[in-house]
């Protein structure tokens, strides 16, 4: 920390004489990874932590300041850390998802995250990127813009952030190794949480979190979601919020009464303190639209004013049924690009690349479960196989037998896919990345299925954003669909939801080279193998390549 306010100052004392000087600067953080006992719901168990804190410190940067944040591991499991939206441009070695770009860290060992913010500004997260560790393993990036660069709203009087999550009473990497082993889908968490705190349950009189404010007062509200399992909405009783941010991308502003956010997503919303006088309820409760099991505790804090007696009544909100598709529809069909001048939406408009991705649950054969059968996932048919080596690396040093470049861009087999299931429910396994060439663009359509139980599938991107050019429900028509999408100021994201039973469609421009995750941000999905990776080739240019790795990259 100490480096870090010595080059804050470096940094002012040069701009103070030299208006020329570069403002962008390199900021060092130490994240040291330890078990620490936090107490929920009158219950106190061991959790991993990042600095002993829960959730976890932030980064606080801005736009071009290049990020080296050294990650000590001090516990007894492997660790990697990814910077969740972070484009991490030719930076692949530092973008974090076990055995995809780097081998993890080990008891003991360190690693040095090294990466710039180009062209980014607003708030994104970080989180643990292996097993279940992110349930306790997260905290906020906050990318403020250049100097004397304003927001393209009224500048709000204070900023505030607000982290949602999840909370097991039991040892999560349990709850999953036990799932796993049965073949069954694990316990839903016990509570939800706010800045990791669930506020009252039944049987305990948690604490809950409060947000102070002063009449007449704007406030920012980086808004994160890092749950495991759930999508969640976002309400504060007697209050509009204006959207001004999601994902780090700004967006013409609209006022909700509800936030829909799904994990590994971020939105900015502007709170006017402009109720009267009292305390106002905050509600955090799950979306689920399928026969899918929720935790469906609510986490609640309250907005207090200032002057408000501490006894005073809270206002409550009713708070949207767990099956409110048309809140979640209203919210992200609000969200448009900013598309101005300074903050242009660069669709593209013609694409080399074209994939169906279908997404969905499958049954394979399990001798040693249940019922002699395992719940998994797969994109197009392919369980996700986690290799021994990262990706990144055999990819890099032209290492043989860690992965295949032949994921499939079209299922193999069409069917009806939000209609009847197809009878055989079994999936292929693999370890396979879909390879492009640099600067190539890329149209995907995630497809949801209907096996077993559709769901909605909150899906992040490693290393770009996209834009979300379309959606609907029921099947993808490749004729008639794409006559309707947004080619003009489509939202621009990293994470976006493919509706039960529905369809979204994505593009992107493939200019990152390296080895890019695509997945379902839903743990258990994960876990299960919807997943999948983007090879981008090297360009030609001398900018065009991966940077090679650093020399204390993790060892397998």
């Amino acid at each position: 920390m100490a480096s870090l306010i010595r080059a804050v100052v470096l940094v002012t004392l040069a701009t103070s004489f030299c208006p020329a000087f570069v403002e962008s600067i390199v900021r060092h953080y130490k994240f040291t990874v330890v078990k620490k006992n936090a107490t929920r719901l009158c219950a106190t168990k061991p959790i991993i932590t990042v600095n002993g804190k829960f959730p976890g410190p932030t980064l606080y940067t801005r736009e071009d300041d290049t990020v080296l944040v050294r990650v000590v591991n001090h516990v007894q499991d492997n660790v990697t850390i990814h910077w969740h939206g972070v484009r991490q441009l030719r930076t692949g070695w530092s973008d974090g998802p076990a055995y995809i770009t780097q081998c993890p860290i080990q008891t003991g060992q360190s690693y040095l995250y090294n990466f710039t913010l180009t062209g980014q500004r607003g708030t994104l997260l970080w989180h643990a990127h292996i097993n279940w560790q992110r349930a306790t393993v997260h905290g906020a990036i906050v990318i403020l813009p250049k100097r004397r660069i304003p927001y393209p709203f009224p500048k709000p009087q204070k900023e505030e952030i607000i982290i949602l999550g999840e909370w097991w009473n039991s040892d999560v990497e349990a709850v999953i190794n036990q799932a796993m082993k049965m073949g069954v889908a694990p316990n839903v968490s016990d509570v939800h949480t706010i800045n990791g705190h669930p506020g009252p349950a039944p049987n305990c009189s948690s604490k809950g979190y409060t947000l102070h404010v002063e009449s007449g007062k704007t406030y920012l509200l980086r808004i994160i979601n890092a749950a495991l399992n759930e999508e969640l909405f976002f309400k504060i009783a007697g209050h509009n919020l204006t959207v001004v941010e999601v994902d780090a991308s700004y967006v013409k502003p609209f006022k909700a009464d509800t936030i829909f956010i799904a994990p590994g997503q971020t939105t900015n919303a502007i709170l006017t303190a402009d109720q009267s006088a009292g305390k106002y309820l905050i509600a955090v409760s799950p979306f689920m639209d399928t026969i899918v099991a929720t935790d469906n505790l609510t986490a609640t804090g309250t907005v207090h004013y200032q002057g408000t007696d501490a006894l005073s009544p809270t206002a409550l909100t009713t708070i949207p049924s767990r099956n409110a598709t048309p809140v979640t529809n209203i919210f992200v069909d609000s969200l448009r690009s900013l598309n101005s001048k300074k903050y242009p939406a660069n669709v593209p408009l013609t694409i080399d690349h074209s994939l169906l991705l279908t997404m969905g649950i499958g049954v394979n054969p399990c001798s040693t479960c249940q019922n002699g059968s395992r719940v998994v996932a797969a994109i197009n048919n392919v369980t996700f196989v986690m290799p021994t080596t990262a990706i990144l690396q055999a990819h890099y040093y032209n290492i043989s037998g860690v992965y295949t470049a032949d994921f499939p861009g079209n299922p193999a087999i069409p069917f009806n896919y939000t209609g009847t299931p197809p009878t055989n429910l079994q999936t292929q396994n693999g370890t396979k990345v879909y390879k492009v060439e640099f600067n190539s663009t890329v149209q995907v359509v995630l497809q949801g299925t209907s096996i077993i139980a559709p769901e909605s599938h909150p899906t992040h991107l490693h290393g770009f954003n996209f834009f979300v050019v379309g959606k609907g429900v029921g099947n993808y028509d490749p004729k008639s669909d794409p006559k309707k999408f947004n080619l003009v100021d489509p939202v621009e994201r990293n994470t976006m939801s493919v509706p039960t039973a529905g369809w979204t469609a994505i593009r992107f421009r493939a200019d990152n080279p390296g080895v890019w995750f695509l997945h379902c941000h839903l743990e258990v999905h994960t876990t299960w193998g919807l997943k999948m990776g983007f090879l981008v080739e090297n360009g030609k240019g001398p900018n065009q390549s991966i940077l090679p790795p650093p020399s204390d990259l993790p060892k397998c």
